[in-house]
């Protein structure tokens, strides 16, 4: 039974503060010995692997030896979890995808079912080890590191035509030429390439959260047709975000039609007009994205040459055209969630 405290002892002045200190403190610390055990179990399930790969591999041992060792490791170990025949040939696998000496840190990091969807959705080292990184980092849960992962969200980061090299300093530069993609995948919207420029903004709008979710981390929504007044003139912006990260605020506009280098013109034209007019002392130089349905490469590098204003030119897309997932003999999602609820034990 836990003791009451007594109500009418006086509670100190900071003792709020000072509990909740406490607490975040009591969180790091679960959530630390949470990671040291998750990593733990990585490590055990690589060594097995190894060890299980060695003996097929190298000693010619068949096949049939991962039956009877998942039978005397149920055995010996009945409290542990993980030791079936189906999970045993995921440890192999996970050790083959992991041949070095050292398991990654951030591979090691995830849990369990984190690495088999690597396993099963990609085929090359760099591209797990990147996912495994930004899975981390970002704190991704399996369905959406999936998800990132069906989308080609890392392999369009930082693809976008800028000229952010020249027009801002490192290493602010680079992080915001990583912020953009190329292209940007509007399915999600249910619109036909025929769509016109204001039905796209509005579904993005109607449809923010995914909208936000395809930009990727560190974007916040201001609004859409953002009214300013420059010079007793109105001018109304596509798109205005905020960039937590890159500390400045982002412009985004929108075009039917393939790039045209007049476009830029217009587009800097609202970048000046964000700087004069709303932007912060302490934000950075604001950012201009054009989003055109097709550009021509060579075209948006000689338009953005002499360009002084920090702007970067992209493609989107309105229906889905990248590869399908890597088929392999590996789970699928649904038979990971299965293997996983039921213990790895049948």
């Amino acid at each position: 039974m836990t003791e009451q405290p007594d109500a009418l002892v006086p509670v100190p002045e900071g003792y709020g503060e000072w509990l909740a200190d406490l607490k975040t403190r009591v969180r790091a610390a679960q959530q630390r010995a949470a990671l040291a055990v998750n990593t733990e179990q990585m490590s055990l399930y690589w060594e097995v692997g190894r060890a299980i790969d060695a003996r097929v591999s190298q000693d010619r041992w068949g096949a049939k030896v991962i039956q009877r060792l998942a039978h005397d490791l149920r055995t010996s170990f009945p409290d542990m979890r993980g030791f079936s025949f189906t999970n045993l040939r995921y440890m192999r696998s996970f050790a083959q995808a992991w041949p070095d000496e050292d398991l990654p840190t951030a591979v090691g990091r995830l849990p369990w079912g984190h690495n088999l969807v690597l396993l099963a959705r990609l085929k090359e080292r760099d591209g797990r080890l990147a996912y495994a990184a930004a899975a981390v980092e970002h704190g991704w849960s399996r369905s959406v590191l999936e998800m990132h992962i069906d989308a080609r969200t890392l392999e369009r980061k930082g693809r976008a035509v800028t000229n952010f090299e020249r027009t801002l300093p490192a290493p602010h530069s680079d992080l915001a030429r990583e912020s953009l993609k190329d292209p940007y995948l509007f399915d999600f919207l249910g619109l036909g390439n025929d769509a016109q420029e204001r039905a796209i903004e509005q579904a993005l709008v109607d449809h923010v959260t995914e909208f936000l979710v395809e930009l990727g981390a560190g974007f916040a929504y201001v609004g859409r047709q953002v009214h300013l007044e420059v010079g007793g003139e109105d001018f109304y912006l596509d798109l205005l975000f905020y960039h937590l990260k890159l500390r400045c605020f982002v412009v985004i506009e929108l075009k039917a039609t393939a790039f045209k280098p007049e476009h830029l013109g217009q587009l800097g034209f609202y970048l000046a007009a964000v700087d004069g007019e709303v932007k912060h002392p302490d934000d950075g130089p604001t950012v201009g994205l054009l989003l055109c349905r097709t550009k021509n490469e060579v075209v948006a590098e000689y338009a953005l040459r002499n360009v002084a204003a920090p702007l970067g030119v992209s493609e989107y897309e309105l229906l889905k055209d990248l590869p399908e997932p890597l088929a392999t003999n590996l789970p699928t999602i649904e038979q990971i969630e299965r293997e996983l609820q039921d213990g790895g034990d049948r």
